[in-house]
């Protein structure tokens, strides 16, 4: 089976209120666009202090959704590691 379309593209945009998490995201997101994934190509980009941007195109659906996950669950390890590291010491894991 084939994909009528010979190329898919996203884009997943993050804004942060915190710029220096901003750096950190793509600080942490710009090691692994530079990675071969199989049928992908990503590139990470910060158009302002509030954003981070991943382009991801991809030559079938299957690909696309696995670099969408991919890329989408280390958005989320690198926010949830930028915001523990910035927790005041003693503060809990429930703290805002």
């Amino acid at each position: 089976m084939s994909d009528a379309r010979s190329e898919w593209t996203a884009r997943v945009t993050v804004r942060l209120a915190d710029p220096a998490l901003c750096v950190w995201l793509h600080s942490a997101l710009g090691p692994e666009a530079s990675r071969e994934v199989p049928r992908t190509r990503a590139t990470v980009s910060s158009p302002d202090t509030a954003t981070v941007e991943v382009a991801i195109t991809a030559r079938d659906v299957g690909a696309m959704r696995a670099a969408l996950n991919t890329y989408l669950g280390w958005v989320d390890l690198a926010l949830r590691t930028g915001r523990a590291a910035a927790r005041p010491a003693g503060a809990s894991a429930s703290s805002p």
